[in-house]
């Protein structure tokens, strides 16, 4: 059984205030605990008094909870992380005003070059796991049926999409610790969270080069 995380960093808007990149990137594990145990581990090592209630956002947190979040992270000795980047610059016009299905698009293009790693075994079942952060039942529905029309298309296993609050999953606030890493090198041209994990990635690469 293997085990996706998914998540995404920046926005889909076009105009001047928002990101100039965006990009969507998954975790795969054998192991459906490995990210969570992240985050507990990191609760652990905080002293009582310093705890709270909550959930963890890398663009909240402090320096030291970012390094030391994903440096357990790439302590994960099978975990595999993939990406595609898109620079919105590039992107056509006419997708510039369908964002959910340019949304649909990147992470169906995603799981695609998952796929073709040859990471997975061809009958193994899959579970993906996505933060559920559209309210539009419709549109979640869609995002579901379009991801499982795609996987089936491509292999023979079982593939199954969960959607959570990034609040009910301590590896959904992990994930968003690895996407933030990956998206702060291209917007900000910062590597150093970057380098963290680097070794981790086996696939990045933009989708309108």
């Amino acid at each position: 059984m293997a085990y996706i995380f998914l998540d995404e960093s920046g926005d889909l808007g076009f105009s001047p205030k928002s990101s100039k990149w965006f990009l969507l990137t998954i975790a795969v594990s054998q192991d459906r605990r490995c990210l969570e145990r992240v985050i507990r581990k990191f609760w652990r090592h905080l002293r009582k008094k310093h705890k709270r209630l909550g959930e963890l956002h890398a663009s909240h947190e402090q320096y030291i909870t970012r390094k030391k979040v994903l440096s357990l992270i790439a302590e994960i000795k099978d975990l595999k992380i993939l990406c595609v980047v898109l620079n919105k610059k590039k992107v056509y016009v006419d997708l510039q005003n369908q964002k959910n299905y340019l949304y649909n698009y990147a992470a169906n293009i995603l799981m695609d070059r998952l796929h073709n790693k040859n990471l997975l075994a061809s009958h193994e079942p899959i579970e993906l796991l996505v933060d559920r952060k559209d309210t539009n039942k419709n549109l979640r529905e869609n995002f579901v049926q379009y991801l499982t029309k795609g996987m089936r298309g491509r292999r023979d296993g079982g593939f199954k999409v969960e959607l959570k609050s990034s609040y009910e999953s301590r590896a959904l606030q992990a994930i968003d610790f690895i996407s933030w890493a990956i998206f702060r090198k291209y917007e900000q041209g910062d590597y150093e969270f970057y380098e963290l994990i680097k070794s981790k990635i086996v696939e990045e690469s933009l989708l309108f080069p």
